[in-house]
C-alpha cells in the first residue's frame, strides 16, 4: 500500500513524465542520426566504390581491347597486366574485383584464391545489365555466413564501345560495426542522460511538491477544526500566490466558521429558551430539530426517528394542506388529535414551509404554542362579563319593576310605596357595592392600589375586628374568640386593606353559620416560613370539596341564591385573595360539609429590630 501510494505522486509522476520526455527526444534524435550516418556511410562507401571502379575501367579499356579484336582470345601478358592492375590500383581491403571482356568471362581478379575464375563466364544479372551499357548497377547482398556485401558491375567502353566490365564486390562488415558502436555511444549517452534527468528532475520535482505538501497538511488539519498552522510561502510564484490565497483562506473560514458557531450557539439558545414548541422536518416529513419546550408540550422524550404528521396526530394530506398555506393554524390537543373545542390543554399549531430557491420545499417547520391558559382567561373573561351582567341586571330589573309600580299609583298607598322605595333603596346598595367591589378589584389587577403599611399590633388589630362585628354575632348568638400566640406583637402590612379581607371572612362565617354556632379568630407564627398565620374558622355548613378549587374565583358561589339574598357581590374572597398576594402571602381554604371552614393567610412580621421579615 505504502509502495503503491508512493508511485501515484505527483512527484514521481513529474520525474516520470521527465524522463519519458528525455527518452522520446533521445529516441527521435537517435533514429534520425544514426539513420543519417548509415546513409551517409553507405553513400560514401559506395562512390567510393564506384570511383575506383571507374578508374580501374579506364585502366583496364586499352588492355580488353586486344580480346575484343582477337574475338575474346586472351593472352597472358594480358592477363598479368590486369592482375597487376587490379591488386595495385584497388584501395579496399578484402573486396573482389573482376575484370571481365565483352563475353562476360572474368579476365582478372584482385583474390588469389578466385584465380580459377578466370576464363569463367560470370552470368550475375548485374554484370549482364553493364555489358548492355545499363549504368547504375549495384545491390546489396548477403553471404552465406550473413556478412553483408555492396557488390557494383560498371561497363568498360572505349570509343563508345563497351569492351568488358569491372564487377567489385566488397564486404560492408566494418561500416555496420561502425554504425553499431555509434548506437552504443548514443544508447550510453541516453542512460546518462535519463539519469541526470532523472536526478534534476526530483529536485526540480521537490521545488513543486514540497509546497504543495504543506498545502495538503494545512488543508488536513483545517479539515480536523485547528487554524493556527500556515502553508510555507516560498517564493511569488503561482504555488506561493496559491500558498497566500490558502493561509487567507484560513484565516476567513475560522472567522466564518466562528461566527457561524456564535450564531448557532445563539439559535440552540433562543431555541432551548423559547415559551414556545418548535419541531423542524426534512422533506420527506422526518424530524430532524426540536428544542426542549416541544417535548414538555407533547409529553414525549425524543423525536428521533419520528415523522412529523404522525407525531401531530395529522394525516398527510392535512399537513401537505398546511404546508401549501391553505390553513397553517390549527389547535391541537396533547393526545396529537385534531379538536374543535376549546379543552383544558390546548396546543396552538402553526406550520411554515421551508423554502429554497433551487429546490423548492425542502422542509417543515412546526411551532406549537400552549394556548390552554390564555383560553381558560379568555373563558374567566367570558364568565366575568357574562357575571357583571347579570349581577347588574337583576338589581336593576327590581328597580325598574319597582318603580313602574309606583308610577302606576303604588305611590297613593303610604305602606306599599315604603316597602317599594326600601326595595329599590337596597336594591341601589347593592348594585353601589358590586360596583365599588369591581373598582377595588380593577385596581389591585392593575397595582393602582398601593399598600400603606405600618407597624400593626396583631392582637389589637384582631380585637377590633371582632368588635366590629359584635352586633350581628349577638343577633344569631354565635360565639366569637380571639387566639394570639404568645409572642406575636406587631406585623408589616396595610391595616385598612388587611381589615378589608378579616372584614369579608367574618362576614362570610356569620352568614353561613348556624345560630349558636362559634368562629374562632387565631394568630401564629409558621415556623418553616417564619411568616405570620391568621385563621378564620366557623362552624357553619361548609363547602362541598367539588366548589373548593374555584371558591376564590370572581362571582363564584357555592348557593347563588342564598348568596345573592344575604347582600354578598360574589367578589368578597377574590378580593381578599388579591390583597394578600399584594402583601407577598398566600391565602387558603379548608372546609367540611356540614361542620365548617377554616380560611387562612399569611403575612410578613416585624423582627425586633423593626424590619419586616
Amino acid at each position: 500500500m505504502k509502495a503503491r501510494s508512493f508511485f501515484r505522486t505527483i512527484q514521481v509522476k513529474l520525474v516520470i513524465i521527465y524522463l519519458l520526455l528525455i527518452l522520446v527526444a533521445m529516441q527521435l534524435i537517435g533514429v534520425y542520426f544514426i539513420s543519417t550516418v548509415k546513409n551517409s556511410l553507405i553513400t560514401s562507401f559506395t562512390n567510393n566504390l564506384k570511383e575506383q571502379a571507374d578508374i580501374l575501367s579506364k585502366f583496364a579499356a586499352p588492355s580488353l581491347l586486344p580480346n575484343l579484336e582477337s574475338e575474346g582470345d586472351s593472352t597472358d601478358n594480358t592477363t598479368e597486366d590486369l592482375n597487376l592492375v587490379v591488386r595495385n590500383l584497388f584501395s579496399i581491403s578484402g573486396a573482389e574485383v573482376q575484370v571481365l571482356d565483352a563475353n562476360g568471362k572474368v579476365v582478372a581478379t584482385s583474390l588469389q584464391v578466385h584465380q580459377s575464375y578466370i576464363g569463367q563466364k560470370n552470368k550475375s544479372l548485374a554484370v549482364s545489365r553493364a555489358l548492355q551499357n545499363i549504368p547504375d548497377n549495384e545491390e546489396e547482398i548477403i553471404d552465406e555466413d550473413n556478412t553483408r556485401k555492396k557488390m557494383i558491375a560498371l561497363p568498360v567502353t572505349y570509343n563508345d564501345k563497351v569492351v568488358g566490365a569491372v564487377y567489385v564486390v566488397a564486404s560492408m562488415t566494418e561500416l555496420y560495426e561502425t554504425v553499431n558502436r555509434v548506437n552504443q555511444i548514443f544508447f550510453s549517452g541516453t542512460l546518462i542522460a535519463l539519469g541526470l534527468t532523472g536526478v534534476l528532475g526530483i529536485l526540480l520535482a521537490h521545488t513543486i511538491t514540497n509546497p504543495i505538501q504543506g498545502l495538503t497538511r494545512q488543508a488536513e488539519a483545517v479539515a480536523d477544526g485547528r487554524f493556527d498552522l500556515k502553508a510555507p510561502v516560498l517564493g511569488d510564484d503561482e504555488i506561493g500566490r496559491l500558498s497566500m490565497a490558502f493561509n487567507e483562506m484560513t484565516i476567513r473560514l475560522k472567522e466564518a466558521l466562528s461566527a457561524n458557531e456564535e450564531e448557532n450557539e445563539k439559535l440552540v439558545s433562543v431555541l432551548s429558551n423559547m415559551s414556545d414548541g418548535v419541531v423542524a422536518a426534512d422533506e420527506r416529513g422526518r424530524i430532524i430539530v426540536w428544542n426542549r419546550r416541544a417535548l414538555e408540550l407533547l409529553d414525549v422524550e425524543t423525536f428521533q426517528g419520528v415523522e412529523l404528521a404522525d407525531l401531530l396526530g395529522l394525516s398527510p394530506e392535512k399537513l401537505s394542506e398546511l404546508q401549501s398555506g391553505r390553513g397553517r393554524t390549527l389547535l391541537i390537543n396533547r393526545e396529537h388529535a385534531e379538536t374543535e373545542s376549546h379543552d383544558d390543554s390546548l396546543l396552538k399549531l402553526t406550520v411554515t414551509p421551508i423554502h429554497r430557491r433551487d429546490k423548492g420545499i425542502t422542509g417543515t417547520i412546526a411551532v406549537l404554542q400552549d394556548v390552554t391558559e390564555q383560553e381558560k382567561l379568555e373563558q374567566s373573561r367570558r364568565q366575568f362579563v357574562a357575571n357583571v351582567s347579570h349581577e347588574l341586571r337583576t338589581p336593576l330589573t327590581t328597580i325598574k319593576s319597582y318603580a313602574e309600580a309606583l308610577g302606576d299609583g303604588a305611590l297613593e298607598e303610604r305602606e306599599l310605596s315604603e316597602r317599594f322605595v326600601g326595595v329599590i333603596s337596597n336594591e341601589t346598595e347593592r348594585m353601589i357595592r358590586l360596583v365599588t367591589d369591581l373598582l377595588h378589584l380593577s385596581r389591585l389587577d392593575s397595582n393602582q392600589a398601593p399598600l400603606r403599611r405600618r407597624q400593626t399590633n396583631i392582637h389589637e388589630m384582631l380585637d377590633e375586628v371582632a368588635d366590629r362585628f359584635s352586633f350581628q354575632l349577638r343577633q344569631k348568638s354565635i360565639t366569637a374568640n380571639v387566639y394570639v400566640e404568645r409572642g406575636l406583637k406587631k406585623a408589616w402590612l396595610d391595616r385598612d386593606q388587611i381589615d378589608q379581607v378579616l372584614d369579608n371572612l367574618i362576614s362570610n362565617a356569620i352568614k353561613y353559620t348556624l345560630d349558636g354556632g362559634s368562629i374562632q379568630i387565631t394568630a401564629r407564627k409558621q415556623e418553616d416560613t417564619g411568616l405570620l398565620e391568621i385563621g378564620v374558622k366557623d362552624t357553619g355548613i361548609g363547602i362541598p370539596k367539588k366548589d373548593l378549587t374555584r371558591i376564590f374565583d370572581r362571582f363564584y358561589r357555592v348557593d347563588k341564591a342564598r348568596s345573592r339574598n344575604m347582600g354578598g357581590t360574589g367578589l368578597g374572597l377574590s378580593i381578599a385573595r388579591e390583597i394578600v398576594k399584594a402583601h407577598g402571602g398566600t391565602i387558603s381554604l379548608a372546609s367540611e360539609l356540614n361542620e365548617g371552614t377554616t380560611v387562612s393567610f399569611t403575612l410578613p412580621l416585624l423582627q425586633e429590630g423593626g424590619e419586616a421579615e
